[in-house]
């Protein structure tokens, strides 16, 4: 027999059989190739325990055979920013530091501002000067005082007023810039949640704006961001109401001086609820602010969840109060949250290049 009718006749034999013939040497196994190409997503981080318990969750939720198995619709995480994967500081808030750069330092604004904004501005400069405590309420006076500030700015300008800020030295770091401040570790673990196919949001106290310039570098969607929220309205529209008016081709949407909601606290829960859809299963934040998002994730009668808090513990690579991190830490437990420690837990903070140096506030 010619070695070409051999071949035909094991050809058909493996038909028959309901296999292929084999005629090159081992494949490679599906399990191989995944070990060969297995990424390590958290290149920036120590072993420590509030690592170890996100990784044994997402295994445990993506796990097909697990009997806590999440969906992938349904692997929804959520994200405080400020103080969770953006420096809140350097002194202060990113948009705190922003209006009392535009009302007290910006000359194109300084001459123009009410009073009541002037005021706002002047409180957080003491606040990060000489350490004046804030008024009580202070989230609700700064909001309505930022409302006034950039009234009038269409939605682009006040996007390119942001970025032009965020391009600004940090105060207080050497070698990164205003926008550059966010938590290197706190990146991987987005990488590593995209990865396993969950869709996590940005759920801040701070514009909704400012928070979508923040995040676009880490590559999340604007449509994925909550924030603080302005009334907008056409240049064009003047008091009439949007119900009643039609926007034309030639007109432009600007920001008014109308605060429509302060997303802290439980408003951060009624925004998840209608602008999401789903209760979260994950929770990442930092600070009181963030309980309440926590507790709701962690009442998730359908899957099991988890919620992590930052506290910001670390006084050489970055400018924390390290005694009352630590006594907010062991609050976060006591509340049933996993603890992230900047200090035990990040290998870096800024990464490679950046030097806390001391603040320096120009006369």
């Amino acid at each position: 027999m010619t070695i070409m009718k051999r071949y035909f006749v094991c050809l058909l034999a493996a038909v028959m059989i309901g296999c292929s013939p084999v005629l090159t040497s081992r494949s490679t196994t599906k399990d191989e190739n995944e070990q060969t190409v297995k990424k390590e997503y958290f290149t920036l981080w120590n072993d420590c325990e509030a690592l170890r318990a996100l990784k044994a969750y997402v295994e445990d939720v993506t796990n097909p055979k697990s009997p806590n198995f999440i969906p992938v619709e349904d692997r929804i995480a959520t994200f405080d920013m400020d103080g969770t994967f953006v420096a809140e500081l350097y002194p202060s808030y990113f948009e705190y530091n922003m209006l009392e750069y535009r009302v007290l330092d910006d000359a194109s604004y300084r001459d123009k501002a009410p009073e009541d904004v002037r005021q706002a501005a002047q409180n957080i400069r003491d606040f990060v000067r000489k350490g004046t405590a804030l008024p009580s309420g202070f989230d609700m006076i700064h909001a309505y005082a930022a409302a006034k500030a950039y009234a009038g700015m269409t939605v682009a300008e006040f996007d390119s007023y942001v970025k032009q800020y965020a391009a600004l030295p940090a105060n207080g770091f050497k070698g990164m810039t205003n926008g550059q401040a966010y938590y290197r570790p706190m990146a991987e673990v987005f990488e590593y949640l995209k990865a396993n196919d969950f869709t996590y949001y940005v759920v801040s106290g701070s514009d909704r704006f400012i928070c979508r310039v923040l995040a676009e570098p880490l590559g999340i969607p604007s449509n994925r961001v909550i924030g603080m929220d302005v009334k907008l309205k056409s240049d064009k529209q003047g008091d009439e109401a949007g119900v009643k008016y039609t926007m034309g081709k030639d007109e432009h949407l600007i920001r008014t001086d109308e605060l429509i909601i302060k997303n802290l606290k439980t408003n951060k829960v009624l925004q998840i609820a209608q602008e999401i859809g789903k209760v979260p299963v994950l929770s990442f934040g930092n600070s009181g602010g963030d309980s309440a998002m926590h507790n709701y994730c962690l009442g998730n009668g359908k899957y099991r969840s988890a919620a992590f808090m930052l506290i910001a513990d670390d006084d050489v690579r970055d400018h924390a109060n390290r005694e009352k991190a630590l006594a907010l830490g062991e609050e976060w437990r006591q509340a049933g949250y996993h603890v992230i420690s900047m200090r035990d837990d990040f290998r870096t903070i800024y990464g490679s290049g950046v030097e806390v140096v001391p603040f320096v506030f120009p006369e």
